[in-house]
């Protein structure tokens, strides 16, 4: 079939198809006569695109309107069961997989802990094929994956690097041998990118072409998105900024090695507790073990590291009575954060600066209002922060986000 030109039917035709499956996503189920209003297409048109959209799949028929006066208009709505996609959050201590339908509901979740000498590859296909069969599906059935890790794969040797702490995922030869094991088209990408994809498709970024989220949970990052698209880098270590040198810590020489650096000992999860002990807050009674946090959703397949739940159980506190030695605390944590973050923020001059992960999400209003007087007095520009808005697993929807974006890009062209 020869390919469309432009300004043919078929070219138009597609755009239209294109057009009102984007509003379907937007605004759930329509009437021929509010499509026919929103694409300024006219009825006769908008019925002949519907009937072509149900014929294809990709719309079905929901109901009627009959909240509106005069005879009931049919409903239509995109057919979640034209596609579906997979995504992967990788932690050192699991792997958590989740399927999602076309227009982006999750369908089923499914984790596989981390088991000594496990190898990726037996990790993924488990999580994965555990997840499609909570969904009543085949592995084969999803259109595409998207994989989460810590650090990143290098586009130059597909070694992934950033991340010596992942335990089995280091093999020069894992993007080849889980191409072989999965059908589908396979993504890879940064966890904290994906939990930046989540903020601008789901949360606190929508409209914003240039943010810079922060994130600080097993491991403190950070995500750019310049002129509305993911920044990563030569060998996509952009965000890598636990590695930053910084004023109040000596330089950490060979970070590779270390697996750490300046403003990580200045402002990650585990200085915490001797911060707060030294300026006098008391820990909680008892041990503190891991425990679900805000950042990943919650939920018992989700639990943080017990250095992550012991310092969002010392923020959330400090949250909830900011005085005394809780204000000092909060004021001394604002000051570590905005140490590294004001470089970010000299250098890239975001519009706005999101807050996430499960650390930064416990200090909540009273920790983002230091952080942003902080970083005033430090940065020569004055971005807004926010605190993030997708608490549910940000990382897994990004990863689902962003499968679904390309797997939508094909199914919604019409012209093939």
């Amino acid at each position: 079939m020869p390919a469309a030109t432009p300004g043919t039917p078929s070219l138009l035709r597609a755009m239209n198809d294109r057009a009102a499956l984007e509003l379907l996503l937007t605004h759930g189920p329509l009437s021929r006569t509010r499509i026919g209003h929103l694409t300024g297409l006219s009825k006769p048109t908008a019925s002949q695109l519907l009937a072509r959209l149900e014929s294809a799949g990709l719309v079905v028929a929901t109901g009627t309107d009959g909240g509106r006066p005069g005879p009931s208009a049919q409903l239509y709505a995109i057919n979640p069961r034209a596609a579906y996609v997979g995504g992967l959050d990788v932690t050192p201590g699991r792997v958590l997989a989740a399927v999602a339908d076309l227009t982006g509901t999750v369908i089923a979740t499914h984790e596989v802990p981390y088991a000594e000498g496990a190898q990726a590859v037996d990790q993924v296909t488990a999580a994965l094929d555990g997840a499609a069969a909570a969904a009543g599906l085949h592995r084969g059935d999803l259109r595409r994956v998207v994989i989460a890790t810590p650090g990143a794969f290098d586009p130059q040797t597909g070694r992934l690097r950033y991340a010596s702490h992942l335990p089995g995922w280091h093999s020069p030869t894992l993007l080849e041998d889980l191409a072989a094991a999965l059908p589908m088209p396979v993504g890879y990408e940064n966890d904290v990118n994906l939990a930046a994809v989540a903020e601008q498709r789901l949360g606190a970024a929508r409209g914003h072409e240039d943010f810079v989220l922060l994130w600080n949970e097993e491991g403190l990052g950070a995500a750019l998105v310049l002129g509305g698209r993911l920044h990563r880098g030569w060998t996509g270590g952009a965000g890598e900024v636990g590695f930053l040198p910084v004023p109040g810590r000596p330089l950490v020489r060979q970070v590779t090695r270390a697996n750490s650096g300046g403003y990580q000992e200045l402002a990650g999860v585990e200085v915490l507790p001797g911060l707060a002990a030294d300026l006098g807050v008391e820990p909680e009674p008892g041990p503190v073990t891991g425990t679900p946090g805000a950042g990943q959703g919650g939920g018992p397949e989700s639990p943080h590291s017990p250095e992550v739940a012991a310092a969002v159980a010392l923020l959330t506190r400090a949250a909830a009575t900011p005085e005394g030695p809780h204000l000092r605390f909060l004021e001394a944590y604002a000051t570590a954060l905005a140490t590294g973050l004001a470089s970010l923020v000299a250098v890239l001059d975001p519009e706005i600066v999101v807050l996430a992960g499960a650390a930064i999400g416990a200090g909540g209003e009273p920790l983002r209002a230091l952080l942003e007087a902080e970083l005033a007095e430090l940065a020569p520009s004055r971005p807004r922060l926010v605190p993030g808005e997708v608490l549910e697993r940000p990382v897994l929807h990004g990863a689902l986000e962003s499968a679904l974006a390309a797997t939508r890009d094909e199914v919604f062209d019409t012209s093939r």
